[in-house]
C-alpha cells in the first residue's frame, strides 16, 4: 500500500501538470499572434495532461487531479473518505502553484495584463464572465452535466471488467470531449482545483464567482460516482 505521503505529493505534481498545461495552453498559445492553436487545441491539452498523468501516477495515488473526482470516486465506493480532504488540499496547492508558475513566466511578455472579463488568465465565470455569455442557470446546468458523465466515464473506465490498460485513454479523451463542449460556456471547470488556482491570481468577480464551480462540479461529481454504482451494483461488485 503506497503511503499517504506520496499519494499526496502525485496529486500535488499531477493538479499543477493539468492546470500548467491546460491553463498555459490557453495563456499563451489559443491565440497565439497568427497563428494560435485555438479553443480545439485547449480541450486537447486538458485532455493530454490527465492522460499523460494516469499513466505515471495513476498507479500511485489514483490520479484524481480533481476534488470533485474525489469525492466521485468516495460516493462510488471507490476512495477511502479518510483521505478526501488531504487530497483535496493536495490538489489545491498543485493547482495554485501551477497558476503562479503560469504567472511568472506570462509576466515576462511586456504587454501581459492579467485582466477581470471572460476567461482572463484562463478563469471561469458565468454571466458577464462567461465567454459566450452564457447565464448562470445555463453553467450551473452545464458543469453539472459535464462533471456528472465525467465521473461516469472514470467509473466505466477503471472498472475491474473494463479492457484493462486503456483507462487513461478514454478518461483524456473523455475530458477533451468535455472542453469542447463547455469552454465557450464556462471556459469549462469541472475541477474546483482547476478553477480556484487562476482566480486566486485575476481576483475581483473571478472570486466571487467561485462558489459556482466548487458546489455544481462536486454535486454532479458525488451523483456521478453514486449512479455508475448502482448501475454496476446490478451485475456484480464493480
Amino acid at each position: 500500500m503506497t503511503p499517504l505521503p506520496r499519494k499526496l505529493s502525485a496529486e500535488l505534481i499531477g493538479t499543477f501538470w493539468l492546470v500548467f498545461g491546460g491553463c498555459g495552453s490557453a495563456i499563451y498559445a489559443a491565440a497565439f499572434p497568427n497563428v494560435g492553436i485555438g479553443l480545439l487545441g485547449v480541450a486537447l491539452a486538458f485532455g493530454l495532461t490527465v492522460l499523460t498523468m494516469a499513466y505515471a501516477i495513476g498507479h500511485i495515488s489514483g490520479c484524481h487531479l480533481n476534488p470533485a473526482v474525489t469525492l466521485g470516486l468516495v460516493a462510488g465506493g471507490r476512495h477511502p473518505a479518510n483521505e478526501a480532504l488531504p487530497y483535496i488540499l493536495a490538489q489545491v496547492a498543485g493547482a495554485s502553484l501551477a497558476a503562479g508558475t503560469l504567472y511568472l513566466i506570462a509576466s515576462g511578455n511586456a504587454g501581459f495584463s492579467l485582466g477581470d472579463g471572460p476567461g482572463a488568465f484562463a478563469t471561469n465565470g458565468f454571466g458577464e464572465r462567461s465567454p459566450g455569455g452564457y447565464s448562470m442557470l445555463a453553467c450551473i446546468v452545464a458543469e453539472f452535466v459535464l462533471t456528472f458523465m465525467f465521473l461516469f466515464i472514470i467509473m466505466g473506465a477503471t472498472d475491474k471488467r473494463a479492457p484493462a490498460g486503456f483507462a487513461p485513454i478514454a478518461i483524456g479523451l473523455g475530458l477533451t470531449l468535455i472542453h469542447l463542449i463547455g469552454i465557450p460556456i464556462t471556459n469549462l471547470s469541472v475541477n474546483p482545483a482547476r478553477s480556484t488556482g487562476p482566480a486566486l491570481f485575476v481576483g475581483g468577480d473571478a472570486l466571487i464567482q467561485l462558489w459556482m464551480f466548487w458546489l455544481v462540479p462536486i454535486v454532479g461529481g458525488v451523483l456521478g460516482g453514486i449512479t455508475y454504482r448502482s448501475l454496476a451494483a446490478s451485475n456484480s461488485d464493480s
